[in-house]
C-alpha cells in the first residue's frame, strides 16, 4: 500500500509540475490553484508512504515518476522537443525507478 501512495504522489508531481509552466509564474489562476493542489495532495501522500518505506528509495522513485512523466507529458502535449536520446533517457530513468522500487524494503 504504501508503494501506492508513492506512485500515486508521483503522479501527482508530473500535474504540479505541468501546472506550474501552464500558471506562468503564477499569473494565471487555475492552473496556479491546479499546482497548489497537485503540490499539496503529491507532499501529503510521500508523508504517508514515508511511515513505511526507507526514504531514499521511496523520494528516488517519486522523483523519477515526476521527472518521467513531465517529460512525457512535455513532448506529447506541450511541444517539447522529441529525441532519441530524450526517449531512452527517460526509459532509464524509468528503469532506475523500477530498480529502486524493488530494492525498498517497508518496515
Amino acid at each position: 500500500m504504501a508503494w501506492l501512495l508513492v506512485v500515486v504522489a508521483g503522479i501527482l508531481e508530473t500535474g504540479f509540475a505541468v501546472c506550474l509552466k501552464l500558471s506562468h509564474g503564477f499569473t494565471r489562476l487555475w492552473p496556479t490553484i491546479a499546482f497548489a493542489a497537485f503540490a499539496l495532495g503529491s507532499f501529503g501522500l510521500l508523508t504517508l508512504a514515508l511511515k513505511k518505506l526507507d526514504v531514499g528509495p521511496a523520494y528516488a522513485v517519486w522523483t523519477g515518476i515526476g521527472a518521467a512523466g513531465t517529460a512525457i507529458y512535455g513532448m506529447v502535449f506541450l511541444d517539447d522537443v522529441v529525441s532519441a536520446l530524450k526517449i531512452v533517457s527517460i526509459s532509464f530513468v524509468v528503469i532506475g525507478v523500477i530498480g529502486l522500487q524493488l530494492s525498498g524494503s517497508a518496515h
